[in-house]
């Protein structure tokens, strides 16, 4: 076998273009899965069974069906129905309902961390229900909860190849595509597992300055 640096540089203009997609999915997903996750989070510690139940339902059966599965139920199924998206949003949605009911448990977990004496203080202030979880709850829980949901972007990023089977082509898609017309395969399936593993060392560094920068 012998490398050949042309092939890279065939290479790059795919290569940049399954980046940008790449990071879209990714940042959207994130997005997605942290404000859905928050939700269906705060919905699990209503008083109410009725809301609990069908949230306890949809997320547990969510999290517990694989992420391909749901890809191509969103892809090809929801057409059916009348409700058609493009691959690139149907990718993030997929993504990042996934990620929500992992990204829920975390917050659980936030919040069940904040000390008894924050309500109790909250309660003994007379503050509102939406203010106590907003000025007092919300912030601590979410401090504490950083480093799990950083790792969480990152298990994003490595999941984001798969939306390649609903024609997104990301980084991973991008490289098939030009193996597929070029005949060589590990040029470029070598840039981008260097780039995951560029992309997750960066992701590691900024998580851990924002730790840093929470915790002072």
């Amino acid at each position: 076998m012998k490398w050949d640096w042309n092939a890279v540089d065939g290479f790059m203009p795919y290569f940049w273009d399954g980046l940008l997609v790449t990071l879209q999915a990714l940042v959207l997903g994130s997005l997605i899965s942290f404000a859905l996750g928050l939700v269906w989070a705060l919905l699990m510690r209503t008083p109410s069974r009725w809301v609990r139940w069908p949230v306890g339902v949809v997320t547990e059966f969510v999290r517990n069906t694989p992420l391909l599965v749901q890809l191509f139920f969103l892809f090809y199924v929801l057409p059916e129905w009348g409700l058609t998206l493009s691959a690139l949003t149907t990718g993030v949605i997929g993504i990042g309902l996934h990620y929500s009911t992992y990204t829920m448990q975390v917050y659980r977990a936030g919040i069940e961390a904040v000390p008894a004496g924050q309500w109790e203080a909250a309660t003994a202030l007379n503050l509102p229900v939406a203010r106590t979880w907003r000025v007092v709850i919300l912030p601590q829980a979410i401090r504490r909860v950083v480093p799990a949901l950083g790792n969480y972007v990152i298990a994003m990023l490595k999941d984001t190849p798969m939306l390649m089977v609903i024609t997104v082509l990301e980084m991973l898609g991008q490289a098939r595509l030009f193996s597929q017309q070029h005949f060589q395969f590990t040029e470029p399936l070598t840039v981008i597992g260097v780039a995951f593993i560029l992309i997750s060392y960066l992701a590691s560094l900024l998580l851990r300055a924002l730790e840093r920068r929470l915790v002072h």
